[in-house]
């Protein structure tokens, strides 16, 4: 069974699903906009098999804080939190879509600390190479604070020049996953970054942009020889 645990990091607190071996290697699982930890559902059992797994909601999303403060920065900063709350040195970061790009900046922000990097379908950070949007908010209220998302989306459409330059500096060994014809993303942008990490790859699965959802045994497949190498 998964136990909800809620980290204090800096001015939030995080909901955080935590299973696996406690004495296991840690994954981080990053979710990315318009959902939460639970998209990870489907796959987060098999990689807790061999793995400690910490699915959490980034700040303003599922039952984590909405503090109003949502620059990806700050997201970024909110792994580190994470982790030192947690007492773990060192862990893999496995994020969707923006979470992607909010593990891909941690990566390169603090490298010591990340022993591998999954990206499935993560926006790139070249600034003008992204057009995302415009977004449509739902009719419902969103188990999210809407600001959150729009200001995520804002970012990588115009990202800070240093975080594509920062890419070289990247010393986890770097998966990344693009979902093919079916996606929304470029895939000249991932393969253009992958060229600038030292030790990337990129695969496709062809699933369209919800890799782990769509298609969570090609995912799984791709994903953890990767983790246990």
């Amino acid at each position: 069974m998964d136990a909800v645990v809620r980290f204090r990091v800096g001015d939030v607190t995080l909901a955080c699903a935590v299973t696996g071996p406690v004495d296991a290697a840690v994954v981080v699982l990053l979710h990315g906009g318009g959902a939460d930890r639970s998209t990870w559902d489907g796959v987060a059992g098999a990689i807790a098999a061999r793995h400690r797994v910490l699915a959490v909601d980034v700040r303003g999303f599922g039952e984590s804080d909405r503090p109003g403060v949502y620059h990806l920065t700050a997201m970024r900063d909110d792994v580190f939190g994470l982790l030192d709350a947690a007492e773990v040195a060192r862990a893999a970061l496995v994020g969707h879509s923006s979470g992607g790009t909010v593990a891909l900046l941690a990566a390169a922000h603090r490298p010591e600390r990340v022993t591998r990097l999954v990206l499935e379908e993560a926006p790139m950070p070249k600034p003008g190479a992204l057009r995302l949007g415009p977004l449509r908010r739902p009719d419902a209220e969103p188990p999210y604070d809407w600001a959150a998302r729009e200001t995520v989306v804002a970012q990588l459409n115009a990202p800070d020049p240093a975080w594509w330059a920062a890419l070289p500096g990247i010393t986890a060994p770097t998966l990344i996953l693009d979902g093919g014809p079916g996606s929304h993303l470029d895939p000249a942008l991932a393969r253009e970054a992958a060229a600038l990490i030292p030790d990337a790859r990129v695969r496709e699965i062809p699933a369209g942009h919800h890799i782990h959802r769509d298609a969570p045994a090609a995912f799984t497949g791709a994903v953890l020889p990767f983790l246990s190498q």
